[in-house]
């Protein structure tokens, strides 16, 4: 009985060291080391629901207040990407992309043990961008070749959920799931390659529904209360 209870207290005194691990620290700074996660629609883009792996492309910043934390985090990422435009047999664009987008938000943890599930929500500013040229993909359309600038500008709104690891008091490692509500306006200027440079331009706004599956990082906590 008396090996029962020197047990049961020897847990207990191991759960308390780690129960507050997070909550010991008022602020937090992070890193996303990977991230799956799906972009914008651009122009009538086919492939718009495919994932883009990014690495290394967003920080944060924490600021902790017992189980909940007030969260700052910002995204940047910039490629040369090519997709069928309209159809896989009508057109085919190549370009540069840059995304961006700042957010603020808060995270509630379910407990402070050594894994901690967690869940939130964030509310910001995304920006989309791309600039490249328009060809046909069809051998028999005599179309000429065109010039486009498509931007997107709007807020956001995340929720979502997640899960964080403590090997140590000071670092922690955290992956998480979240859904972008992106309400954005759109203006497209598309300039013909021809001898007027003939220019058109549209105006839409529009609502995307955007997935992140996954998002992998690490995060270093500062300056203890204690």
């Amino acid at each position: 009985m008396k090996k029962l209870l020197f047990s049961i207290f020897c847990l207990f005194i191991s759960y308390s060291a780690f129960s507050q691990i997070d909550g010991n620290y008022n602020y937090s700074i992070g890193v996303r080391g990977y991230s799956s996660m799906q972009m914008p629609k651009i122009l009538n883009q086919t492939n718009s629901q495919d994932y883009t792996n990014t690495y290394f492309n967003g920080a944060l910043v924490k600021f902790n207040d017992n189980q909940i934390g007030i969260r700052l985090s910002a995204n940047y990422f910039r490629k040369d990407i090519s997709f069928y435009n309209e159809c896989e047999s009508c057109e085919i664009a190549k370009g540069t992309v840059s995304d961006f987008s700042f957010k603020v938000g808060f995270e509630k943890s379910l407990n402070y043990a050594r894994i901690q599930p967690y869940f939130g929500s964030d509310i910001g500013y995304r920006g989309n961008r791309f600039t490249g040229e328009v060809k046909t993909a069809n051998p028999k359309n005599m179309n000429m070749p065109y010039n486009v600038d498509a931007e997107k500008n709007g807020f956001i709104i995340t929720p979502l959920i997640g899960i964080r690891v403590n090997p140590i008091k000071q670092i922690s490692f955290f992956a998480e799931t979240s859904l972008d509500f992106y309400y954005s306006y759109e203006r497209q200027e598309k300039i013909q390659q021809d001898a007027a440079n003939t220019t058109s331009f549209a105006k839409y706004n529009k609502w995307e529904f955007l997935l992140n599956p996954i998002s992998i990082g690490v995060q270093i906590h500062l300056v203890s209360k204690n």
